[in-house]
């Protein structure tokens, strides 16, 4: 076999496990935003619609629902945050990142206390926020993980530029989280009625199911999948000059 087929070969093979996580991971978010909208009324990963929801209850006058949002868009960013430190901290990236998102969604599902329930709102923002952590792109193609409208966008532009010619599909793989979000949003709103009490602790198990699976995965890819994090290095110390 020569070098460039398997090199060939190993790329395919890392491209179709990629896509793999992103439509589990996908799946996973879109069935927790389902069963977090169902439980708080407001979305625990489209800080889109949050934001915009955010300035229309501070327009209407209703401050306290404003800043639980703003509250919930800070929460979602400090979420990815953590998710890259967690990422870069593990050795197995994905399962480490998982595992944490798994915890929080099984703590969120025992906070059945009416007191406790904007609390659960939080706990599950941060989570949504930590999952996009586990996959930033694939063979240098930003994936999205709780957020469809940028694939979207992705796919369409990528449409615009086969109708003018352009050949490559590398654009098609934005199908798989908007697949993965949709299916999953399905199943989660299905939950939400059948066992709204118990609905979170599924994607809970869900989650550290794909954890779980993520370790089976070769821990070079785990590093593949996340954008490189550049520190500065420390300037070498200048050298005294010669003495004559």
């Amino acid at each position: 076999m020569t070098r460039a087929r398997r090199r060939n070969i190993i790329r395919v093979q890392r491209t179709w496990t990629g896509l793999g996580l992103v439509g589990a991971i996908s799946f996973i978010a879109g069935m927790t935003d389902a069963i977090g909208l169902r439980l708080s009324g407001d979305f625990v990963s489209f800080m889109t619609g949050n934001t915009t929801r955010a300035a229309i209850a501070m327009a209407d006058g209703d401050l306290h629902h404003g800043f639980v949002l703003l509250a919930a868009i800070f929460t979602f960013v400090a979420g990815n945050a953590l998710g890259i430190v967690v990422a870069h901290l593990v050795p197995r990236r994905i399962f480490g990142v998982l595992a944490c998102v798994s915890l929080l969604l099984a703590l969120g599902a025992m906070m059945q206390a009416p007191a406790l329930h904007l609390v659960r709102f939080y706990v599950v923002v941060l989570a949504m926020g930590m999952v996009n952590a586990t996959v930033e792109h694939i063979e240098g193609l930003p994936i999205g993980l709780t957020y469809v409208t940028g694939a979207l966008s992705r796919l369409g532009r990528g449409i615009g530029r086969f109708l003018m010619g352009d050949r490559q599909l590398d654009w098609s793989i934005q199908l798989v989280p908007w697949l993965g979000m949709v299916s999953g949003a399905i199943i989660g709103a299905l939950l939400g009625i059948a066992m709204p009490q118990t609905a979170l602790i599924v994607a809970a198990l869900l989650a550290m199911g794909v954890a779980l699976f993520s370790l089976r995965i070769r821990r070079a890819l785990h590093r593949r999948y996340n954008q490189r994090v550049i520190r500065p290095q420390a300037p070498h110390p200048a050298r005294p000059p010669l003495r004559k």
